[in-house]
């Protein structure tokens, strides 16, 4: 197992560090693009503007497509989900990964079905709703709770195994084929997080 950590300096990559150190499980930071070719899966966390992703450029979207046509497992974290998708207006002049169609949004909270404003960002635990069955979602019961940060979230469509509402609802977990992203904090979601995390490395050298 060689798991590539990717780092483009957008955090929390020494939580998730944490969460796969606890789970024994070996990674590495790729330092060239190259060292994507030889990984048996990929993980892309982040947090913070979709502007961040700018520092993956051409050759590290490349290198990350190479392993998508390979089969590889590969996990987006929060920042790291919204990548996978074409776009986010948070960032208008910058494109995503465009492996999953549609374009990540601004949560719209206001006065939503009489119930009052949430606040952006949406900070803490809320509820996933299991829309479709898969293997990432093994052994996660449809209303267990994770640890969200987040203003701007995923469209539900047909790559969305589980949405989330907060004044709208949104794509919390997503995964079509070897391609998975949770827009969640699964290294802060304690037993049900590390479940996911579990679900993930246990995808790896399975094949689709």
């Amino acid at each position: 197992m060689n798991i590539a950590l990717l780092d483009y300096g957008a955090g929390n990559l020494t939580s998730v560090r944490k969460a796969l150190l606890h789970l024994d499980a070996k990674f590495s930071i790729p330092v060239s693009p190259l060292d994507l070719d030889s990984s048996s899966a990929l993980i892309v966390p982040g947090v913070g503007n979709f502007e961040a992703t700018v520092a993956l450029k051409h050759e590290w979207k490349d290198a990350v497509l190479r392993a998508i046509t390979r089969g590889i497992p590969v996990l987006g974290i929060c920042l790291g989900l919204q990548w996978l998708f074409d776009s986010s207006e948070e960032s208008n002049n910058l494109l995503g990964l465009g492996v999953m169609p549609g374009r990540c949004t601004l949560l719209k909270c206001d006065n939503y079905n009489g119930f009052g404003t949430f606040k952006v960002p949406h900070v803490g635990w809320n509820t996933l709703h299991i829309t479709r069955s898969s293997w990432l979602m093994d052994g996660i019961k449809d209303g267990d709770q994770v640890y969200f940060t987040h203003s701007y979230a995923a469209p539900v469509t047909s790559d969305c195994i589980a949405s989330t509402m907060y004044g709208v609802e949104f794509a919390s977990v997503v995964q079509r084929q070897n391609i998975s992203g949770v827009q969640f904090h699964p290294e802060k979601s304690g037993e049900v997080g590390l479940r996911i995390l579990v679900n993930f490395l246990a995808k790896i050298g399975k094949g689709n």
